[in-house]
């Protein structure tokens, strides 16, 4: 891939986050994804590549834009697919709570999995413990695990998790082992990512998600260094049918970094909307707003952290008024 794409690909996330920023707090979660998903698609438009969607929006019919299998790009430069989440806590916004972000990840074509869309158990960890956590470990042998790792007493490991009704017994067996936890409304996305840096303070992500942001997930953590590891969880027939008609008979399969990402590189970009641990969201301030972004590539290793400062009457198509 293109060294140059890195920069292309934060153009678009930027343009996601001002533009659903508008709807933060405002209880509209369908607005704010519409506005991130349109902006997005636009910047794809002007960006040299040869992209298509393996994971967005959802399929054709489903979805107007940035569905599964749209062409991406100006049709010249590298082949690549191209994993997106216009807005990554659609309830995070309409909430006006933390961690919400405007996600893209691509790889060299035929290298992202094409995860259905559906659960996934995932279990997540930085550079540390890499090598060192099995998903069909115990909660206590996992947790215990990442101390050993990290160099921590159990009690000073923290666990991320989604805050459902159907982590109850996760929870509690996280509990039982001493651990702390942090739960969490929407955003697993994030979620994974944080396990990578010290300063957010987490050690380790546990629970059932989207598989879709999964493969985000370990994009951004083959860039870090890190791990993901996942299992498919359909809840019903017609789940079980898409799963073998993907090929994947045996649903106690565990899908690794280099399936859900292939080959030695990989690009990861992701524009804070509202702040987080990681990342300030968008800030307005008269004609002017502040985005932070993270844009990192699995090939050379470097991640960069970009602030922008953007004139909003320059780009008045890209930041829709509620």
């Amino acid at each position: 891939m293109e060294r140059s794409l890195t920069m292309e690909l934060v153009r678009v996330t930027e343009a996601a986050a001002l533009s659903s920023a508008r709807w933060m707090g405002r209880g509209l979660r369908n607005e704010a994804d519409d506005a991130a998903t349109s902006a997005m698609r636009t910047v794809f438009d002007t960006i040299p590549m040869q992209g298509v969607v393996v994971i967005g929006e959802g399929e054709m019919d489903e979805a107007p834009m940035l569905y599964i299998g749209e062409k991406l790009g100006t049709g010249v430069g590298p082949a690549v697919d191209v994993a997106v989440d216009p807005l990554e806590g659609t309830n995070i916004v309409a909430q006006g709570t933390w961690n919400a972000l405007a996600v893209i990840a691509i790889a060299d074509k035929g290298n992202l999995l094409h995860a259905p869309d559906m659960y996934m158990e995932k279990i997540a960890v930085g550079t540390e413990a890499v090598g060192k956590v099995d998903i069909n470990a115990s909660t206590y042998e996992n947790l215990q695990a990442v101390a050993d790792a990290k160099k921590k007493d159990i009690e000073d490991v923290v666990a991320i998790v989604l805050d459902r009704p159907r982590h109850q017994q996760l929870i509690q067996e996280i509990r039982q082992a001493g651990a702390r936890i942090k739960l969490i409304p929407d955003g697993d996305v994030a979620a994974a990512i944080n396990t990578a840096f010290d300063e957010t303070g987490v050690d380790i992500l546990f629970g059932i998600g989207g598989a879709p942001e999964g493969v985000l997930a370990a994009v951004a953590l083959k860039c870090l260094g890190g791990e993901i590891q996942g299992k498919l969880v359909p809840k019903d027939e017609a789940e079980r049918a898409r799963c073998e008609k993907m090929g994947i008979k045996d649903l106690d399969r565990v899908f690794y970094m280099e399936d859900f990402c292939k080959g030695d590189d990989a690009i990861f970009a992701a524009t804070g909307v509202t702040d987080g641990e990681l990342l300030k969201g968008v800030q307005f301030k008269g004609t002017r707003a502040t985005t932070q972004t993270v844009v990192m590539r699995a090939k050379s290793g470097t991640v960069r952290f970009i602030d922008g400062e953007h004139s909003l009457k320059k780009k008045p198509n890209l930041v829709m008024e509620p």
